[in-house]
Parts: structure tokens; C-alpha cells; sequence
């Protein structure tokens, strides 16, 4: 347990993010799981779920909940399966 004032608070400022940051990560991670099987799948809206996709990584990396270069990078490997699977051009 904390033992200082300023401890105590920073505990609680941890979980308040955390609470915060949560929802954007998993929004985030299960988009581009979706995108990912919807490509391998050669499902006809693997074009939209790679929109959306990118559109949550972007939204994550605004809010400071994985770095810029992260979501940069994920987005850019998605687009490069798509583009392999030759299912639309990005």
C-alpha cells in the first residue's frame, strides 16, 4: 500500500487512465484482429474493415494510448495483406 499522500493519488490517477485508455485499445486491437480475417478470408468488406481499422489505430494514437509510429505501423502492414491478397487497392 502507498504510504505517501502523493502516492495514494497517482494510484488513483493510474486507474482512472487506465479505465480511460481501455475501451480505445481494445476498439483498436479487435478492428485489426477483424481486418486481419476478413483479408485472409478474402471476405468482400475486408476493405471496409481495414477502414476501420485505421481509423481506430488513428484514434488510439491521438489519445495517447499507443504511440503514433505504432498505429503507423500496423496500418501499413494491414494495407500491405490487403494488397497481397490482391482483394482491393488501398
Amino acid at each position: 500500500m502507498a504510504h505517501t499522500r502523493q502516492a495514494r493519488k497517482r494510484i488513483l490517477q493510474n486507474e482512472k487512465h487506465a479505465a480511460h485508455n481501455r475501451p480505445l485499445r481494445t476498439r483498436a486491437s479487435r478492428t485489426v484482429r477483424d481486418a486481419k480475417v476478413a483479408i485472409s478470408r478474402g471476405d468482400g468488406d475486408a476493405l471496409a474493415q481495414l477502414r476501420e481499422a485505421q481509423s481506430a489505430l488513428d484514434q488510439a494514437a491521438r489519445h495517447g494510448v499507443i504511440h503514433p509510429n505504432a498505429a503507423a505501423r500496423r496500418k501499413s502492414r494491414l494495407a500491405a495483406r490487403l494488397k497481397a491478397a490482391g482483394i482491393a487497392p488501398v
